[in-house]
């Protein structure tokens, strides 16, 4: 056993743990053991256990990502201070001044990656199991021979081989049918496109909905807009290697990423975006609805007179003779 199963071992024990349940609940309400939609739905289930466990730790990107949005302006003025300087002293200098502006700021640029980060070991968990039962051979601990037998025989639609990549289907050694590697390919093809697409409107949702004026003027924003176009691309260069079954997973992933970032931008906005805006706009709305008027203090206004006679710095002569004129009234 390497140093990768090895540190791999505990995660594919849950992973078949969750499997395994999920497909005996599925095959207990009467869903064939071998067919596609079971297994799929598994690994949907699988998703729902790992997303759910992970919410935690996606509140807290939510407010280490708004964090970083809120300082994206200073950070772009020590950039601009530092801007053509490339020698040792000033680089240091820059480093220091962006650190202290990250612990001040109770943050850091790695933290919003940490929901990614903690979903690549089950990722490759998963794709280890999958791997193994694909192959026929029993997991490390609820992933017997017969399940993977199982899955094994599982296709979506009766054709496609969840344990088929598009690029195994298209090349010389596969042994297919003609019809199910057709079947592959546009049950691939279709996962991928819906992958990227959810990945797109995702971020297109933080970019275009969930940031201020001053963000959108931060380097932070360039950097983000790269994004937007590079994450799928991603998806449509890399889903031809991974199986039907490891793609499952990573769909239902997205498409739960995208609709608790669209929850989470239209309940708690960042301040000052369009969202905000819209979200101010419904709470208005509503307390219109319930006829409730919310009447802001206004302080009473001073005539011009006043405010000159408030602002006219008095001397020592005028001041003594004011006082007199105070004590006679009194």
């Amino acid at each position: 056993m390497g140093i990768i199963d090895t540190i791999l071992w505990p995660i594919r024990w849950v992973i078949e743990a969750v499997l395994a349940g999920s497909h005996s609940l599925l095959q207990g309400f009467g869903m064939d053991p071998t067919a596609g939609a079971t297994w799929f739905l598994s690994i949907a289930a699988l998703v729902l256990v790992v997303r759910a466990a992970l919410i935690p730790v996606f509140v807290r990107q939510i407010k280490s990502q708004r964090r970083m949005m809120e300082i994206a302006p200073d950070l772009k003025k020590i950039q601009d201070k530092y801007k053509g300087k490339k020698d040792q002293f000033s680089r240091e200098a820059m480093s220091r001044e962006t650190m202290a502006l990250y612990s001040k700021a109770g943050t850091n640029p790695f933290s919003s990656c940490l929901p990614l980060l903690l979903q690549m070991p089950i990722f490759f968990g998963l794709f280890s199991v999958l791997q193994a039962a694909a192959e026929g051979r029993p997991g490390v601990s609820f992933m017997t021979e017969e399940l993977a037998e199982e899955f094994g025989e599982a296709a979506l639609f009766g054709l496609a081989p969840l344990q088929t990549t598009m690029a195994f289907a298209l090349s010389d050694e596969s042994t297919l049918s003609q019809q199910a590697t057709v079947a592959v390919v546009v049950t691939a093809a279709v996962m991928v496109v819906l992958m990227s697409v959810s990945q797109f409107v995702t971020q297109l949702q933080i970019m275009s909905k969930n940031q201020s004026p001053a963000m959108k003027e931060s380097p932070m924003y360039r950097q983000q807009r790269i994004l937007l176009y590079m994450l799928p691309l991603v998806f449509l260069f890399s889903g031809v290697f991974f199986s039907l079954g490891v793609m499952t997973y990573w769909l239902v992933s997205n498409f739960w990423t995208m609709a608790q970032q669209f929850i989470v931008i239209r309940n708690m906005p960042t301040p000052g975006s369009e969202a905000d805006i819209a979200r101010e706009a419904r709470l208005a709305k509503k307390r219109q609805r319930r006829g409730i008027v919310i009447v802001e203090d206004e302080a009473p206004q001073e005539t011009e007179d006043e405010r000159r006679q408030r602002e006219q710095p008095l001397g020592k002569e005028r001041a003594k003779k004011k006082n007199k004129k105070k004590k006679k009234g009194s």
